[in-house]
């Protein structure tokens, strides 16, 4: 049978709560700085794709 330990002594939690909110930052600064990094490569990939048009008018325009 799986045994839960429940501390009565409340200050033991302490220790497992910091890691937590320590992991939980980490994992939020995370997700942040894959978003912000997505908004660039979305930009760099716009860019491209404007610069690829203009080259096929350009091209099409000297046949």
């Amino acid at each position: 049978m799986l045994y839960l330990y429940f501390p009565e002594d409340k200050s033991e939690y302490i220790p497992a709560l910091i890691s937590f909110a320590i992991f939980l930052i980490f994992c939020i600064l995370t997700f942040l700085w894959i978003i912000k990094y997505s908004k660039k490569e979305e930009l760099r990939t716009k860019e491209l794709e404007e610069q690829i048009k203009q080259n096929l008018d350009e091209t099409g325009r000297k046949r």
